[in-house]
């Protein structure tokens, strides 16, 4: 039997994929759960792709194993796609509807899938989609996206938002708080919609 509830925050460098595991880490640590994580980047600051693997109440390693996860976050459309497979079947992804082209792929000019196709190829997901830059832009910074997008999937996580909030507090920059506060609550009524 499972013991843990497994996230994956997937995205690409930049997006603040690390702190909103962190944050996730941070949450889990002020209710008293266990918690494992563990972060694949290699390139991201080059604009490459970013992986981030929570396990709440985790006993064992860190990794995910494809098929086996309970919740999937992606901050990149392309990225959510990507690692699709490691969610169990029927899951839920909450994905930022935004879609940045990879350099390698642009240069080259090869095809890049539509958010059209893209939502096809999830379809055997419970997918909720939300354009997680225009809601931080409306709680005042662009930056704050990857909070909201925890936010709207705070829903879907077994943490109380309070604890979440709580995190980002302790996480962000001080200046940014309220800001980030802002953006979880303005995430978290999202992500009741979808």
């Amino acid at each position: 039997m499972k013991g843990s509830y497994d996230i994956l925050v997937v995205g690409i460098g930049g997006q603040g994929t690390i702190l909103a595991s962190n944050i996730l880490g941070g949450a889990c640590l002020i209710e008293g759960r266990t918690v494992r994580g563990a972060e694949t980047h290699g390139m991201a600051q080059r604009g490459g792709s970013v992986e981030s693997h929570i396990r709440i109440d985790g006993k064992f390693g860190p990794l995910i194993a494809p098929g086996t996860a309970d919740l999937l976050i992606g901050f990149d459309m392309l990225e959510g796609l990507r690692y699709s497979h490691f969610l169990k079947p029927g899951r839920r992804i909450v994905l930022n509807c935004r879609m940045v082209i990879p350099t390698s792929v642009f240069v080259q000019g090869l095809a890049v899938p539509s958010q059209d196709e893209v939502i096809r190829a999830l379809s055997r997901f419970d997918l909720c989609m939300i354009d997680g830059e225009e809601i931080a832009r409306k709680a005042g910074s662009v930056l704050a996206a990857n909070v909201v997008m925890l936010g709207a999937a705070s829903h879907h996580i077994p943490l109380a938002p309070g604890s979440l909030v709580s995190a980002v507090q302790n996480l962000v920059p001080p200046k940014t708080v309220e800001i980030n506060t802002r953006a979880f609550e303005m995430g978290r009524e999202a992500g009741m919609r979808c």
